[in-house]
């Protein structure tokens, strides 16, 4: 398992759910790749409503408008993993928008993988 506290970089890259990479989402493409380099971690987030440099508004509360909804990937590691990673988005990402914040990472936990069984919260039981 990946360790990481202190000084991180996220980079957060927003797509359109509808954007595809070889006839597969490209969120999934980004978040495998993510996982393939050893990552500590990346999660997509589907937006509601939202508008990029096309200033075309996409929402979810009209039906004709509720197509390509945006999307936010969001992926922390240390700096170095990071930017290592971020050619791969430079190939992936032909339209939309990546950013890179310095964060400070408090608390990162995983599910154990021994035999001890978890409850809905993740603490193993006795």
């Amino acid at each position: 398992m990946t360790r990481l506290t202190g000084s991180a970089l996220r980079v957060t890259v927003f797509i359109g759910e509808n954007d595809t990479w070889h006839h597969k989402p490209l969120y999934a493409e980004i978040v495998h790749r993510a996982h393939t380099a050893g990552l500590a971690g990346a999660s997509v987030f589907r937006g509601i409503e939202g508008f990029g440099a096309s200033s075309r508004i996409h929402t979810s509360r009209l039906l004709s408008l509720s197509e390509d909804l945006p999307v936010a990937i969001v992926i922390v590691d240390t700096e170095e993993r990071v930017r290592a990673y971020l050619p791969q988005l430079d190939e992936l990402v032909t339209e939309g928008l990546v950013i890179l914040d310095e964060c400070e990472v408090i608390r990162y936990v995983g599910r154990t993988d021994d035999s001890g069984e978890s409850d809905a919260k993740g603490k193993r039981s006795l």
